[in-house]
């Protein structure tokens, strides 16, 4: 990618389901752990390739309390960043690791809520004078009968835009199961990227997820955006904002 080019890291599709921990008799769990594993067929994030169209395998890890607090981790490889390098400013980093803590709840009936903190995180090399991606988000939402509002505000630069702090993303989604075992999935977002002229771009999705016995969920989706060819295409050319279809495997357990 271009040097300001900052394709974002949120793990695409990957279900989760909960395992209790040992508890007494006729007490519920006072907590559980769940995880999942997932394979696409190229891995966006905010609508944007992070992957140049290639596969990415996607595992993560998740405890919940009963008191409503969480924390997780969730991995995939990546390749946006040594995408944007060149034979002058060779970047290495092949690998993002997320790590993020929460409480979420509900209150008056069907309405949910979740606030929380998300480090992303790339290890690697970097060229001197080259804006590290590393990036802390805080985030809130807030959900109704499948429609849920979330706003993710950057703590740091974002994605390594420069000068790129208290950048925002707003997120509404709607998902309902239409038949037993099949979800409709509805996404449109926002990414406001500040000081970085051109950056800020929306980004949207159509798709539909396959529940299968034993954890197993197959999800197709069609994702489109309206960001910037200038900003948003790599050192090969390719431009990763573009619209396409994604597959997408996963196991819960």
């Amino acid at each position: 990618m271009k040097r300001r080019i900052r394709a974002m890291a949120w793990g695409v599709a990957w279900c989760v389901a909960s395992v209790a921990m040992p508890a007494m008799a006729d007490e519920a769990p006072s907590s559980t752990v769940a995880g999942s594993v997932a394979v696409v067929n190229d891995y966006l994030f905010r609508g944007l390739s992070q992957t140049n169209w290639k596969p990415a395998v996607q595992p993560g890890v998740e405890y919940d309390h009963a008191s409503g607090w969480y924390a997780g981790a969730w991995g995939s490889n990546i390749s946006w960043l040594s995408d944007a390098s060149t034979d002058a400013a060779h970047i290495s980093s092949s690998v993002e690791l997320d790590f993020y803590t929460g409480f979420r709840g509900s209150f008056a009936g069907d309405v949910s809520y979740d606030v929380g903190l998300y480090e992303y995180y790339y290890p690697g090399t970097y060229p001197t004078g080259f804006t590290r991606p590393y990036t802390t988000e805080v985030y809130g939402a807030l959900g109704y009968k499948g429609v849920t509002l979330k706003y993710s505000h950057a703590l740091t630069n974002l994605f390594g835009f420069a000068d790129s702090k208290h950048s925002g993303y707003l997120d509404l989604s709607y998902n309902v199961e239409f038949s037993p075992g099949w979800t409709l999935n509805l996404h449109a977002g926002r990414q406001k990227v500040r000081h970085v002229a051109g950056a800020s771009y929306s980004d949207w999705k159509v798709g539909v997820t396959k529940a299968f016995d034993h954890g197993y969920s197959l999800s197709l989706g069609y994702y489109d955006t309206s960001a910037a060819r200038s900003v948003y295409t790599n050192a090969d050319g390719h431009f990763v904002g573009r619209a396409t279809g994604i597959l997408t495997l996963a196991k819960a357990f």
